[in-house]
C-alpha cells in the first residue's frame, strides 16, 4: 500500500503537482476534467490502496464513480456528489477510486484559524470526526449551492490579498460548514444513530473539561481518569487511540493542550505563566518545555512571531 503523509499544505500541492499555494496555511484547488474523462488512482501510478494522512483540515467535493474509502475503522459509503471532511492527523485509505467531472479541495491549517471564532467552532462540527461513517451525499440542488460557496472562496483566495481577505474567506468557509451540518442532519434524519468512536468521545471529554475550567481548577486529566469517563480500561483506551491515530493517549492530551495554548497566547497582554496555569500545568517551566518541543519555539518566541501583544 502506498503511504502519503503531507505535513504541510505546500507538500500536498507538490504531491499532486498543483501550483504553489497562495498562503502556506490555506489553499483551495478547483480541477475540471473533460466531460467524458474519468480519473483514478492508477493515473497517479498508485494501482493499489493509498493511505493518506494530512496534518491539516481537508474538505473535498468529488464525483466518485467507484471505489472504497476507509476512514478510522469504518468504510465510507460513496456516491456521486460526495463531500468529505478530515481533521489533522487522521488517515483515509483509498481503494480503487475512480472519479470524474470537476472537484474542489480546501486545505486548512489550524493556525489559519487562530484569533478567529472558527478556531473553537470547527471542533463542534461532528463530520470532521471518526464517528461519522458516511461521506455527505448531496442532492443536485445542494451540490450546486456548495459549489457556489467553493467558488466564492476561490475568488477571494485568488484576489489580491488585503486586510479583509482572511476574514472574508473564513466567513464563506463557516457558511459552507453550516450548510454541511444542515445536510448531514438531513441525511441521518431517519437513520439509527451511529455510536461515536472512542477517540471522538475522548476529544469531547477534553473539550468539556476545558470549557468547564477544570484544567485550571483540577489540573491536567490523567489517562486513568479519562478511561474511567469512557467506561473502558486504561489499556483498551490507550491501544485504541494509538491504533486510530498513531499517537498515544498522552500525546493526544499534550497536542490538545498545545493547540489551546496557541490560541490563548494571542490574547492581549497574554501571560505565559497564566496560560500555563489555565491549562493545568503546575510549573510554567514544564509548559514552556512542552510547547517548544511540539511547536519548535518557546511561548515567548511564538507570541513575537505572530505579532501579538
Amino acid at each position: 500500500m502506498k503511504t502519503i503523509v503531507n505535513n504541510t499544505i505546500t507538500e500536498m500541492h507538490e504531491q499532486n503537482h498543483f501550483p504553489a499555494p497562495e498562503n502556506p496555511l490555506f489553499s483551495i484547488i478547483h480541477t475540471k476534467l473533460d466531460k467524458d474523462k474519468k480519473r483514478s488512482c492508477e493515473d497517479d501510478k498508485h494501482p493499489d490502496a493509498v493511505s493518506l494522512t494530512n496534518q491539516f483540515y481537508s474538505i473535498s467535493l468529488k464525483n466518485i464513480i467507484a471505489g472504497e474509502i476507509v476512514y478510522g475503522r469504518t468504510k465510507y459509503d460513496c456516491s456521486n456528489g460526495t463531500l468529505l471532511f478530515t481533521s489533522p492527523n487522521q488517515t483515509m485509505i483509498f481503494k480503487g477510486m475512480v472519479f470524474s467531472s470537476e472537484a474542489f479541495h480546501i486545505a486548512l491549517h489550524k493556525d489559519f484559524l487562530i484569533g478567529n471564532q472558527l478556531f473553537d467552532r470547527i471542533k463542534k462540527y461532528n463530520f470532521f470526526n471518526y464517528h461519522v461513517n458516511e461521506a455527505l451525499h448531496l442532492s443536485p440542488k445542494e451540490e450546486e449551492l456548495i459549489k457556489n460557496l467553493f467558488r466564492n472562496i476561490q475568488m477571494e483566495y485568488q484576489n489580491n490579498q488585503d486586510e479583509f481577505s482572511k476574514e472574508i474567506i473564513l466567513s464563506h468557509l463557516e457558511t459552507l460548514l453550516k450548510y454541511a451540518d444542515r445536510f448531514y442532519k438531513r441525511q441521518f434524519l431517519n437513520r439509527k444513530e451511529i455510536n461515536q468512536a472512542l477517540f471522538t468521545r475522548f476529544k469531547h471529554i477534553l473539550d468539556k473539561y476545558f470549557e468547564a475550567n477544570l484544567l485550571e481548577e483540577q489540573g491536567i486529566p490523567t489517562v486513568d481518569w479519562l478511561s474511567k469517563q469512557l467506561g473502558v480500561s486504561h489499556r483498551y483506551m490507550s491501544d485504541t487511540i494509538k491504533a486510530e491515530t498513531g499517537k498515544t493517549a498522552v500525546d493526544q492530551i499534550n497536542l490538545y493542550l498545545i493547540e489551546e495554548a496557541k490560541n490563548l497566547l494571542l490574547a492581549p497582554n497574554a501571560s505565559i505563566s497564566e496560560t500555563a496555569y489555565k491549562l493545568g500545568f503546575e510549573y510554567p517551566q514544564y509548559f514552556s518545555r512542552l510547547f517548544k518541543k511540539k511547536v519548535g519555539m518557546s511561548p515567548k518566541q511564538y507570541i513575537e512571531s505572530t505579532g501579538a501583544n
